[in-house]
């Protein structure tokens, strides 16, 4: 027996939504929205990631929001090599996202993001930065797709997990290495560490936490943003660090008390017999690839927490 504090969406006949997953046709009042201000919404994609990974959330958050004027900035900037230090990803990010507000002249009243994998990692580090200030009152909502929030510590795949160990020495990655907080020989000086110290996530009205637990990329846990077993039964100073991380990340929205913070777990339909579902890679690149969840949870989920 499960006991699960929220709601299904299914696909068999008996359990059909109700909801209609498609918006009414377009009426004279959509015209009303070339008077409003724009909703900025900028994508940003993962590790090895390129610009096109979010389109299926722009095509279909377009189509939702109709009668909004929403503007889409495609992160593109660090595509070339996402093995890099975060903070010089970040840097370079927000110096292409202010370079579209100003080129582009776009008056808007919200500002909203949406990450896939380690590109959430880049938008938190942004929320931090001094040059970000001017944004923080527009901050509307963020949604992470499989985002490795509180890294890569507790692993449930020793694949995975040795793999990542042998690409970061492979391409001497730095971003791998801050992930699986081997930046510093103290834990509570790595950045992923620090990066959990800031209250950027409190700033927006909503926080969206999408994760999977098929997902062996990144821990179901740290996508989550949420204590694990092996964490708690950890009694090295390695545990008490994650712990930290946990209440650091949490407690500024938990104060703020008028944000919206949801967690989805998201259950795909993939091949039993493949290599990419066996070492979890299906399920983190199917939150990108299928169009058919993608759809589903934009109309009947979260189109509301961006209108």
């Amino acid at each position: 027996m499960l006991s699960i504090n929220g709601c299904f969406l299914s696909d068999l006949p008996n359990y059909s939504s109700e909801r209609v997953l498609i918006s009414s046709p377009i009426t004279a009042h959509s015209f009303l929205r070339l008077r409003q201000p724009t909703h900025v919404i900028v994508c940003v994609h993962g590790l090895e990631g390129n610009s096109n990974d979010l389109r299926s959330f722009r095509v279909f958050l377009e189509m939702a929001m109709r009668e909004t004027r929403v503007d889409f900035i495609m992160s593109e900037v660090n595509q070339s090599n996402t093995f890099a230090d975060f903070n010089i990803m970040t840097d370079n990010f927000i110096q292409e996202l202010f370079h579209h507000l100003e080129a582009f002249k776009i008056q808007f009243d919200r500002i909203s993001f949406i990450g896939h994998s380690l590109g959430n990692i880049i938008i938190r580090c942004a929320l931090s930065r001094r040059a970000f200030r001017p944004l923080v009152d527009r901050l509307h909502t963020f949604l992470s797709l499989s985002g490795p929030h509180l890294g890569m510590l507790y692993h449930t795949n020793s694949i995975v997990s040795t793999g990542m160990w042998v690409a970061q020495k492979w391409k001497k990655s730095e971003s791998l290495a801050q992930l699986a907080l081997r930046d510093h020989s103290d834990p509570r000086q790595t950045f992923l560490y620090r990066l959990n110290q800031n209250r950027g996530l409190s700033f927006f009205k909503n926080v969206l936490l999408v994760s999977s637990v098929q997902d062996h990329y990144v821990p179901f846990h740290s996508a989550r943003i949420e204590m694990c077993k092996p964490a708690v039964k950890d009694t090295s100073d390695l545990g008490a660090v994650y712990r930290e991380m946990v209440h650091n990340a949490l407690q500024p929205m938990i104060e703020k008390r008028d944000i919206n913070l949801v967690r989805y777990n998201v259950i795909h339909h993939l091949p039993s017999r493949n290599a990419d579902t066996i070492i979890g890679r299906a399920a983190h690149i199917a939150m990108l690839d299928s169009e058919l969840f993608i759809q589903k949870f934009v109309f009947a989920n979260c189109v509301k927490y961006f209108l």
